[in-house]
């Protein structure tokens, strides 16, 4: 079974956005699956994925989000409640869009920045032939909603993968869903290089 080694945001100041991910998210790129690397290659709008931060309780989602704000971010979505959680999104200063969740509605200790799990949730215009593309290349699916949403398995402590529609997506964080040019992201894996049917790009870990 394959699965995500460490995904790459390109951005266009590596030192700038190492910065913000370890101090304001602390996403160390030794240990947490993403890293950066400076990139030039023109992109605009919606970049077409998100990365989920979850976490534990609200009071969690509410630090990161806070801890976000103030190195730079600007907020799509405040926090809130909703039928499954709570959660809330923001864009990075490099232009990458985050959202932070939890599924628990209360608060059960002291307020920490700790993630439980990173998603790599990539907009995909078919969900059901994307699934497929990536079951066969050695991908392990976890949970499925029809044409929806899919999750695939992962080890514990990599970053997980997950299929979502583009629209959806980009209603779920509060952004248009139209984008055009680079994703300006890559992910490595045992898998090796391809490029998905969406344009997403893969490399060998």
């Amino acid at each position: 079974m394959y699965s995500i080694d460490h995904i790459t945001l390109e951005v266009a100041d590596s030192a700038a956005a190492t910065r913000f991910y370890v101090d304001a998210l602390g996403l160390d790129p030794e240990t947490s699956g993403v890293t950066v690397r400076t990139s030039d290659t023109p992109t605009s709008g919606f970049r077409g994925f998100a990365l989920s931060l979850i976490t534990a309780q609200p009071a969690d989602v509410d630090a990161l989000v806070q801890a976000a704000t103030d190195a730079g971010a600007t907020i799509l979505k405040a926090p809130t409640k909703s039928f499954w959680g709570y959660g809330a999104a923001f864009t990075a200063p490099d232009g990458t869009v985050w959202q932070v969740a939890s599924e628990s509605k209360k608060n059960t200790g002291p307020a920490s920045k700790k993630v439980t799990d990173v998603v790599l949730l990539l907009g995909v215009d078919d969900v059901k032939a994307t699934k497929q593309f990536y079951v066969d290349r050695g991908l392990e699916v976890g949970k499925a909603f029809g044409g929806k949403y899919v999750e695939f398995a992962a080890p514990e402590g990599t970053v997980k993968l997950a299929l979502y529609g583009r629209r959806a997506i980009g209603k779920q964080v509060g952004v248009t869903p139209e984008g055009s040019g680079s994703h300006r992201i890559a992910v490595a894996s045992g898998a090796g290089d391809f490029t998905d049917p969406d344009g997403y790009a893969w490399e060998a870990a």
